[in-house]
């Protein structure tokens, strides 16, 4: 499902796929995105590329196809591959970064960038 929240800026999508379930944020005031996956409980953080990552008013346009034509072809398919790396928990300086939408979704997870 997916939650666009026009006056904040922010788009919630829940995947419920058994093992491949999942909460993905798009804070595009803050320009990042947050997903939690919740099989390796763990939260992964990247930054907004435009080039790659439809605009606010596009993702809700694109959601709405999606619903309505079941097979629509769409070239602006949003995918992100996660390399292993470093993690840490969430300090104070991240939350200001990151925003209130990204900090309760990853608070207590570990965080990779």
């Amino acid at each position: 499902t997916m939650t666009v929240h026009s006056e904040e800026h922010v788009v919630d999508v829940h995947v419920r796929s058994g093992v491949y379930s999942s909460d993905t944020i798009f804070d595009y005031s803050r320009g990042y995105i947050a997903t939690r996956l919740f099989s390796r409980n763990a939260c992964f953080i990247m930054k907004i590329k435009k080039e790659y990552i439809p605009e606010l008013r596009e993702i809700g346009r694109l959601a709405f196809e999606r619903q309505t034509m079941k097979d629509v072809y769409s070239p602006n398919n949003v995918w992100a591959q996660f390399q292993s790396g470093s993690s840490r928990l969430g300090r104070l300086k991240d939350w200001v970064l990151y925003g209130k939408h990204i900090e309760k979704l990853c608070t207590g997870l570990p965080l990779y960038q």
